[in-house]
Parts: structure tokens; sequence; C-alpha cells
């Protein structure tokens, strides 16, 4: 379920970045440094090969599109 989510939103916004201006790119969440501290402690629990890394590993993708569609 996940990467069909993942892989909807990759598309989208490949799609909807690339012709066009940065302005009109989708806005990044951001996160205090509190946030990603746990979520480093929790995605390094994970088991290897676990479903839920390769979508926080999709959603890494995700962001750097994003992040080159806006500049």
């Amino acid at each position: 379920m996940w990467s069909r989510i993942f892989a909807a939103a990759a598309s989208s916004l490949l799609v909807s970045c690339a012709p066009v201006a940065a302005t009109s790119c989708p806005p990044l969440v951001e996160y205090d440094r509190s946030f990603m501290g746990r979520l480093a402690d929790e995605v390094e629990a994970l088991p290897e090969g676990s479903a839920l890394m390769r979508a926080v590993l999709d959603y890494r993708r995700l962001r750097d599109v994003v992040r080159a569609c806006r500049s």
C-alpha cells in the first residue's frame, strides 16, 4: 500500500515539477531536531529489509525531488 502511495506521489511530483517554475512546487514539511533525532532512533531500530525502511527511503527521494524542483 505505502509503495503505491509513494510511487503515485513521486510520479505526480516529477510531472508537476519538471516544466514549471519553483513557485508551483509543493512545500516541504520541516521537522525540528527533536523529531529528527527520534525518527533516526526509530529507523535504526527497524529490522533489516523492512518494508517501512524502504518507504522511508522512498520518502527521502521524494523530498530530494521537491528540493530540486524548488531550486
